[in-house]
């Protein structure tokens, strides 16, 4: 198989409180909430998309807000870190921005020769905003307004990088750019082909001992994108050629997936860019209504009877 992964499509993760995610998310860091819909899995929780303003892949992050879930804890095996970009630039604007919404961030420093500041979400989550030409180089940078390029990286924690780096190289078509050592842990950097969105993984190894366990300010898991669903048929037989358990295609309505546990333990999954979140609301909608699976419409009324209203902030325009 010659066709090669583009990069990240969306990262999931776990929240708290519905209202204080939406409001850091689209409030604070100026994402656009593109879809309130519910886990189809468990439909009295709601699942909340957020992204650039076209709602494009590599930019979506979405989080199942389990208001009575515990904290999480990040370790081997798990994701740790989303990382958006920014344009070379365009840092200064979200640090004078975070200092004005009196939100903390570390920084700046240089990681691979890119300037970025670290921040945690309400509930923990670590968000990096990292300053790069890759996916960004046509964006323009305004003066004091904080803009962001989508994804720049997701940061997988594991015991041993070896057998993710060879997933990464030898099946998805990823290449090593580099390593980086700090006190307690070493960076490994792997670049998809192109400069789009959230074309860079980084792999970690700590020092720092934690066990990592599913909760509020976790990661759950991190997709990639396939250009179609004949695109992602053929990974789902490669990755099964290569003896990974793959899971068979699951329609998420926005997407179809495909779901394995990659060699150190995080769960991967490949989604299709179509049909995308403009399928059941207008573009300058999204968002805007509750929207169910066909399968979960029956008992609308049960469900919003269960969820907890939300009230969306004013987002500034970008």
């Amino acid at each position: 198989m010659t066709q090669s992964i583009p990069g990240l499509h969306h990262v999931t993760a776990i929240s708290g409180a519905p209202q204080g995610n939406v409001d850091f998310y689209v409030g604070t860091l100026l994402q656009r909430l593109v879809k309130k819909t519910v886990n189809f899995d468990e439909p009295d929780t709601y699942h909340l998309y957020y992204g650039n303003s076209h709602a494009e892949p590599g930019s979506i992050l979405t989080f199942f807000p389990f208001v009575n879930a515990g904290p999480g804890r990040a370790g081997p095996g798990m994701a740790s870190a989303v990382a958006y970009a920014v344009p070379v630039g365009g840092l200064t604007a979200w640090m004078m921005a975070l200092a004005e919404a009196v939100v903390d961030f570390d920084g700046p420093f240089e990681r691979f020769g890119e300037q970025m500041i670290a921040l945690n979400d309400p509930d923990g989550l670590r968000i990096e905003l990292i300053e790069t030409d890759r996916g960004t180089a046509d964006m323009a940078v305004v003066e004091d307004e904080p803009v962001d390029g989508g994804f720049h990286s997701v940061t997988l924690w594991l015991d041993n990088p070896d057998r993710t780096a060879r997933l990464l190289t030898d099946v998805f078509g990823y290449s090593s750019a580099g390593e980086a050592s700090g006190s307690d842990e070493n960076r490994y950097r792997f670049l998809a082909a192109g400069q789009g969105r959230g074309s860079a993984i980084d792999l970690i190894t700590s020092d720092a001992a934690s066990i990592g366990r599913q909760g509020t300010g976790s990661i759950h898991h991190v997709a990639f994108r396939a250009e179609n669903d004949e695109v992602q048929m053929a990974w789902q037989e490669t990755l099964r050629g290569q003896g990974f358990d793959v899971t068979p295609q699951i329609d998420r309505q926005y997407f179809n997936a495909i779901y394995f546990r990659e060699p150190g333990g995080v769960l991967f999954e490949i989604a299709t860019d179509p049909p995308g979140f403009a399928t059941d609301e207008s573009m300058d909608a999204l968002g805007q209504e509750l929207k169910l699976p066909a399968q979960h419409e029956r008992i609308r009324d049960q469900i919003e009877r269960v969820l907890p209203p939300i009230t969306i902030p004013q987002r500034k325009a970008k």
